[in-house]
Parts: structure tokens; C-alpha cells; sequence
């Protein structure tokens, strides 16, 4: 059985080559490590390897987690939150990516004031309508920004979307195009608080047409970690 070190090399070679192949640079491609599930040992290992950013999809995961993990990782709420939940959110996650309605970048804004801090934050579009999925739909996305840009404790910096889950990673080519083009038709706007810098999109099984369309940040789970045990969640 391949190493978490063994099997993270090889994922970087992968987005080595898919930033080649789009004429990028691979230091301009962030990997986010997805640690659902992943005990805190097992992370570490991650960390030793050479891992920076860890992404969790639970509030509650991550804070049980944090406490064991070493300082100067950087952390990414890559799951929906929960309005409950944002207050706590924001005291552990560097980059939220799922801001998907005006309810919950209202109650991020009242808690940040609160907090005397500012919020990064990706806006995740449901590119593919799937019903399954968190996300707005893509003709939601300039009126949620546009009112998002008035609520001053809040920076929004790029989108992320989850594409279908197929077997083969050309069929989801689009949809990762159609969040390039939008991010690029609204980086015209130059909306208050907003900007494109970040595109997150792309997983184990589709990470590299994803940043040969364009994502800044993919989010990588079982290719580092192995497939997942859900049994106990």
C-alpha cells in the first residue's frame, strides 16, 4: 500500500503536468488536503510530507481536530455551513468556500462585527443544477455579490463549485468553464469587496481538467488519503 507521502507526490506530479499543460505554473495551483474522516495522525503525516492547507467539511470536525494539529497550517471550510454554525466557522477557518445565500453572508457579517474580524470567503455556484448539491444557481450569482458587496465584514475572493461525479472527467469539462467565464465576466464589474482571484474546483477524480480550465485552488482527499471510511458518520 502506497504512503500518504508516496501517494502526495504523485498528485503534485498530476498537477504539475496539468499546469504545464494549460501554460501555468504549479506554485500558482493551491492543493487543499480534504480530511474528512482523517484522524489527526494520519494528518500530521500529511503535514511532514509537505501539505499546507487542510480543508474539512464540518465545523464540529475541524474543532475537534484543531487543537491536535500544528500551527501555520492554513484551514478551508470546503462543506456547507450551517447559519448556526458561523460564528465557530470563523474562529477556525481561513477561507470559507460555501457561501451560497444572502441569509448566511448576513449572519457572517453580524458574527465577524462581533468578532472585529473579516471574512474570506469563495461563493459556491451549482454550476450543474444538481438537486443533491449546496450552491446557488448560476443566474443567482451576480445579485447574491452585488448585495454581498455592501456588508463590509466580508471579502469574497473567487467561486467554487462541485462538479457530478462521473467516470470520466471530460464530461464535467464545462462545467468548470462556464465558472471561469462567469468569474471573468464579474471581475469586470469590480464590485466592492469582491474580487476572482480564487477559482476552487477540482477533485481527486477531476482535479486536472479542472486547472486546465483555470482553478487556482483543487480540493484532494482520497488520492492522498485512500478511499474513505464513512461507516461511522
Amino acid at each position: 500500500m502506497t504512503s500518504i507521502s508516496q501517494n502526495l507526490a504523485l498528485v503534485q506530479e498530476r498537477i504539475a503536468a496539468a499546469a504545464a499543460k494549460s501554460g501555468r505554473r504549479p506554485e500558482d495551483i493551491c492543493l487543499v488536503a480534504v480530511t474528512k474522516t482523517v484522524p489527526p495522525e494520519r494528518i500530521k503525516e500529511a503535514l511532514a510530507a509537505g501539505v499546507q492547507h487542510i480543508g474539512e467539511n464540518r465545523v464540529q470536525e475541524a474543532a475537534a481536530k484543531i487543537e491536535s494539529i500544528p500551527s501555520g497550517v492554513t484551514w478551508h471550510l470546503i462543506g456547507h455551513l450551517q447559519r448556526n454554525k458561523a460564528k465557530q466557522a470563523i474562529q477556525i477557518f481561513d477561507l470559507i468556500h460555501s457561501l451560497d445565500s444572502l441569509r448566511l453572508a448576513k449572519m457572517l457579517q453580524k458574527r465577524a462585527k462581533e468578532l472585529e474580524r473579516t471574512v474570506n470567503c469563495l461563493v459556491e455556484v451549482n454550476v450543474a443544477g444538481e438537486e443533491s448539491k449546496h450552491g446557488i444557481i448560476p443566474d443567482q450569482l451576480l445579485p447574491l455579490l452585488r448585495q454581498v458587496s455592501l456588508l463590509p465584514q466580508l471579502s469574497v475572493r473567487g467561486l467554487m463549485t462541485v462538479a457530478p461525479y462521473v467516470k470520466d472527467p471530460e464530461e464535467v469539462r464545462p462545467i468548470f468553464r462556464q465558472l471561469r467565464e462567469m468569474a471573468h465576466e464579474i471581475d469586470k464589474l469590480k464590485l466592492p469587496g469582491v474580487s476572482m482571484e480564487e477559482l476552487s474546483m477540482g477533485m481527486s477524480g477531476d482535479f486536472e481538467v479542472a486547472i486546465e480550465e483555470g482553478a487556482t485552488m483543487v480540493r484532494v482527499g482520497s488520492a492522498i488519503f485512500g478511499a474513505r471510511d464513512y461507516s461511522e458518520n
